[in-house]
């Protein structure tokens, strides 16, 4: 694939593309990524070219398909906000801004930081549905090319997509990226049966050819003696939609039947309704087997008739009905019917298919807690769903399961704390009776009523009316909450034996209040107290926050004992102690000419470092960090010569670190794992526990140089269990 290819593509659907705008983000993209290769080898260049191709097989307009061309830029170079705005316009930049991940704070939990992208791509998406289209075409062309991720990275980005981005293409209505990432996620989530499915869809298909080119001859002759314009295609399942059917229904895979399914293609709504009847009059229709999406459109647009019926062998298939303009629709949602294509006179009829997405908006901003909002993500918005009407004819749609107390709180939060019951078609039922597609559903609510019991928190199905009636009892008994927050993390706190007073300071509440998105230390300690919050994290965050301050006390005491402890005697015998001159390496300085040269063990000086030489009786020149305590210590300043790096000849060197951690299982094995992806070689590793739960490291490495040593210690304190790491001193 080239830019002439992607030119030529965007050119069959938009003649009158800015081909000049499309090159030069190329260009642009191509200049930025350079000297940047994926993990297949391949120059980085091609993963936004690939995803500017997915997004032109959609058909998107121009701004899109830069936007798909540049959407790493921001994050993976140098190239800034303004600079890019300069060179493209703020629509193109926008759309790169709104895919482009935030920066990880490292204080942060790796969930935090990405629910922060997640709020941040809502945000996004509500402000320009394009900025998720190319996400979508971004996370299809990894998918595609995830071989060669490592196999943890590989179960953890599928995962990420079929909780998160399947349920998005799938809202959207774009079967075709949803399809294809379904049948990805498969392959690496449950490879075994992504293979055996596949095999046997292809043994079947292979087995039932002659059957189906029957089955389209039959109803093509009855449509050409009504004078039709049609299409008719079999297609077979999806992999993963034959996988969730044998699992969630425990089937295998000879007790499914309908593995294909035949799709007519037509003018006319009117046409769709003349094929149904044919079809229903060659074979018997399955009872409770058919659905209507022409009259009762799902919210993602899809339209549609669909039918299951028996052959005359006794062969199970189901029909698909749709005119073009719902085939298009089907096949590539919100891309096939936005405003940016569409005009003005479509913004109401476009936007009516975004509610959810505004509702998502709403949700966020009332939830503070990661884990509440990544549950309402996927268990309101992101679940199977229920449709239902209000006595007006509004359609309504909820996870499946809901309960009237869910329609009343998605209607309003004042309709929900109101609720005092409910009729569904017309009949007074239980609030915690589940509705079922096609209910009517009516509220009946009055002014003198308490407002919400707490059981209905174990009723209600979505999160979203699960958080509104968390709301109200919060504001109801605020400040009760708080000093029940207040004192449940005391009693706590000291249970695990910890002083209170220095535990629970002001500044550590800030702290979390800062890292968990509360607004004040008293949401953080009402949260607590009403118990959405977990009491357990508060506590462990506020104790570690203690503890690091508490082990930086302690390093800093041991700097400062080591450096009064140090004197003449001990920085010569440290000298004596020095490992021989590498052949490979040499340092240069006047007067160092035939001069035995050895590098001090009490500091492992390796390129990069600011050193100086000790000049030792009869044992030549040691070689120390500037910064070494022993050096600093020293009373012959005489005998202290400048150096510096021969840089033609550097090799190895060992360095060795000493790292403090909490006392996790599988730290170690981590610690490992690391220096093995930076291409590390370890000489030694040594760890000892200590009766504080916390763990001595002390880690021997062989590197090139200081900047990669540097490297290396920050990704060792990204870790999480780390408390401490630093290089070894003497």
């Amino acid at each position: 694939m080239n830019i002439d290819s992607l030119v030529e593509k965007v050119q069959t659907y938009n003649p009158d593309c800015n081909e000049a705008l499309i090159r030069k983000a190329y260009a642009y993209a191509d200049q930025a990524h350079s000297g940047q290769v994926r993990n297949s080898g391949e120059p980085y260049i091609t993963h936004p070219l690939h995803v500017a191709y997915i997004l032109a097989e959609l058909k998107m307009d121009d701004p899109t398909i830069c936007g798909g061309l540049l959407h790493d830029v921001l994050e993976d170079t140098e190239i800034s906000y303004e600079q890019m705005e300069d060179d493209f316009g703020s629509e193109i930049t926008t759309l790169v801004d709104g895919v482009t991940k935030l920066k990880k704070i490292a204080s942060r939990s790796k969930i935090d930081n990405q629910v922060d992208n997640y709020r941040k791509m809502v945000m996004a998406m509500a402000n320009d549905i394009r900025v998720v289209i190319i996400k979508l075409a971004d996370r299809l062309h990894n998918l595609r090319t995830l071989d060669y991720k490592e196999r943890p990275k590989q179960i953890e980005k599928a995962k990420e997509t079929i909780e998160i981005y399947v349920p998005i293409a799938h809202r959207l209505g774009i079967f075709a990226i949803k399809s294809e990432l379904e049948d990805l996620c498969l392959k690496y989530l449950d490879p075994q049966a992504y293979y055996e499915i596949a095999e046997l869809v292809d043994k079947k298909l292979e087995d039932r050819k002659e059957e189906i080119e029957r089955i389209e001859d039959m109803l093509s002759q009855k449509l050409d003696e009504l004078g039709m314009t049609y299409e008719i295609t079999g297609r077979p399942k999806t992999l993963y939609s034959i996988y969730k059917k044998m699992y969630k229904q425990d089937k295998s895979f000879n007790e499914i039947f309908d593995i294909t399914a035949i799709r007519v293609i037509v003018d006319t709504v009117s046409d769709c309704y003349s094929v149904l009847g044919v079809v229903h009059t060659l074979w018997k229709p399955i009872p409770k087997r058919f659905k209507d999406y022409i009259a009762m459109p799902k919210q993602n647009m899809y339209q549609s008739l669909h039918t299951t019926v028996i052959g005359q062998d006794g062969q199970v298939f189901e029909v698909q009905i749709r005119t073009w303009e719902m085939h298009r629709t089907a096949e590539f949602g919100i891309a096939a019917h936005w405003q940016y294509k569409e005009g003005a006179k479509k913004k109401s009829e476009f936007d009516e298919k975004l509610t959810w997405v505004r509702q998502i908006m709403e949700w966020q901003k009332t939830t503070t807690d990661s884990q509440e909002f990544l549950e309402t993500l996927k268990g309101d918005f992101f679940s199977d769903e229920v449709y239902v009407f209000s006595p007006r004819g509004d359609v309504i749609e909820l996870p499946r399961g809901s309960t009237p107390i869910d329609f009343a709180y998605r209607i309003h939060s004042d309709v929900g704390n109101a609720c005092v019951g409910a009729k569904i078609d017309g009949k007074l039922l239980p609030l915690d009776t589940q509705l079922e597609n096609g209910n009517i559903v009516e509220v009946i609510t009055s002014k003198n009523s308490a407002g919400p019991s707490r059981d209905w928190l174990d009723i209600v199905q979505s999160s979203g009316a699960r958080s509104k009636i968390r709301q109200f009892f919060k504001r109801a008994n605020r400040d009760e909450h708080i000093e029940n927050g207040r004192d449940m993390i005391i009693q706590e706190v000291k249970k695990d034996g910890y002083p209170t007073k220095k535990v629970i300071t002001p500044e550590a509440l800030e702290k979390l209040v800062d890292r968990m998105s509360y607004s004040s230390p008293d949401d953080l300690l009402a949260a607590v107290g009403f118990g959405t919050q977990s009491l357990a994290a508060i506590v462990s965050r506020l104790e570690d926050i203690y503890d690091k301050a508490q082990k930086r006390k302690e390093l800093e005491a041991m700097a400062e004992g080591a450096l009064a402890q140090a004197d003449r005697e001990k920085a010569h015998t440290c000298d004596h102690e020095g490992q021989e001159k590498s052949n490979a390496v040499s340092v240069v300085g006047e007067g160092t000419d035939n001069l035995e040269v050895k590098f001090a063990q009490c500091c492992s000086p390796v390129p990069g470092d600011d050193i100086v030489g000790y000049i030792t009786r009869g044992h030549g020149i040691t070689v120390h960090r500037k910064s070494c305590p022993n050096i600093r210590s020293n009373q012959s300043p005489e005998r202290l010569i400048e150096l510096e790096w021969n840089k033609i000849n550097q090799t190895t060197f060992d360095a060795s670190l000493t790292i403090e951690a909490m006392n996790v299982s599988g730290y170690v094995a981590d610690l490992a794992q690391l220096i093995v992806q930076m291409d590390m070689e370890m000489n030694g590793i040594e760890a000892r526990s200590r009766e504080d739960s916390t763990v001595i490291i002390k880690l021997t490495v062989r590197v090139e140089d200081k900047d990669r040593m540097e490297v290396l210690i920050r990704k060792i304190r990204e870790m999480e269990p780390t408390l401490a790491v630093y290089r070894v001193r003497h």
